[in-house]
């Protein structure tokens, strides 16, 4: 089964290193294959280099796919993750 979802990014600065690296380590975890889109450029959503080569900024749309089991709850978590603001002070 395979799943896509658009998914606007809420860190304010965007999928840079710690944001980048919290994703990436959901996606790693996923234990299916996740890719990451923005505009005509797909990569490897378990990559930390793939994702930030994509050279993603607060508010742009990327689009999540998912192929395997659950792709759905995948996409649930990884889409929670990249609205969520992972730059604001604690």
């Amino acid at each position: 089964m395979s799943a896509s979802r658009t998914v606007t990014v809420g860190s304010s600065n965007g999928l840079h290193a710690r944001p980048a690296k919290i994703f990436v380590e959901a996606a790693q975890n996923a234990g299916v294959p996740v890719t990451i889109a923005k505009g005509e450029k797909t990569v490897n959503a378990a990559s930390i280099l793939g994702v930030m080569s994509l050279g993603v900024e607060h508010g742009d749309d990327v689009v999540l796919t998912v192929d395997g089991d659950n792709a759905e709850q995948t996409l649930d978590a990884l889409a929670e993750l990249l609205t969520t603001d992972h730059d604001e002070a604690n």
